[in-house]
């Protein structure tokens, strides 16, 4: 497993991402350049948090335009793997690559504390290690991470378990006071129809040592590394075929 971790003007969560892949679980990572369409055959692209072109029109509308995305769109729609976190969540549905939008925080004030999440779905290559149900506890840094989309939508997401994290209290349960930026549904992350995009708020980047508050973030870059040992052909089970079905089209 090869990671590449994007770099626009105004990011600021490249290098805690690169750190933990590098690191903390020992994983082969290289800073992909937004102005580089080449995404040096990596296995999986990461869109890290931050304020790309900072965050001027909405965020991440200039982003979503950089030669880098195109690399992206068509890297995903081979199955290959992104990642988007906080500001990369936000570039991937200015990008269309993930439904709905992200708005202004209900509050209208930036947020920055520990929440926690609820693992809704465990089949994805990003949540494979972990249990459904697993209450995980990180950090959250953004002033518009307000999940939206038409009632239709959500109802599909539902339906096909395309939400991934919701937010909840200590208990796991959602409820209005553990929802920090008034999030339709709760909703803290999606997937693509497909599985292989992955757009959260809530940052595992920040929460992979209990150094950090919290190690429950372990669990998602733990997860996304066993998806890629075995693709490569290791004896573990269950392995994924959105790697191997991309690396067969190269």
């Amino acid at each position: 497993m090869r990671i590449g971790v994007v770099t626009f003007p105004g990011s600021n969560c490249d290098y805690d991402a690169y750190a933990a892949f590098r690191h903390v679980v020992s994983c082969p990572v290289e800073f992909l350049w937004h102005a580089d369409p080449d995404l040096h055959n990596v296995d999986c692209v990461v869109l890290p948090g931050g304020f790309s072109f900072g965050d001027y029109l909405r965020a991440g509308a200039i982003a979503r335009f950089s030669p880098v995305m195109q690399s992206v769109i068509k890297f995903a729609s081979d199955g290959g793997l992104v990642w988007g976190i906080c500001n990369g969540f936000q570039v991937l549905t200015e990008a269309g690559l993930l439904p709905g939008t992200l708005r202004r925080n209900a509050h209208m004030r930036f947020a920055c504390r520990q929440v926690h999440l609820r693992v809704e779905n465990n089949r994805t290559p990003f949540t494979r290690g972990c249990r459904p149900g697993q209450i995980l506890m990180m950090p959250i840094a953004h002033g518009e991470g307000n999940y939206y989309a038409a009632p239709e939508v959500l109802d599909e997401l539902e339906h096909n378990g395309q939400v991934v994290f919701r937010y909840v209290n200590a208990q796991g349960e959602p409820d209005v006071r553990s929802n920090p930026n008034g999030s339709r549904h709760n909703i803290a992350g999606i997937t693509n129809g497909q599985g292989n995009v992955l757009g959260m708020m809530p940052h595992p980047e920040r929460a992979v040592e209990s150094i950090l508050g919290s190690a429950d973030g372990l669990a998602l870059f733990q997860s996304l590394i066993g998806v890629g040992v075995q693709a490569v052909g290791t004896e573990a089970p269950s392995a994924s075929p959105l790697i191997e079905k991309r690396r067969a089209r190269v």
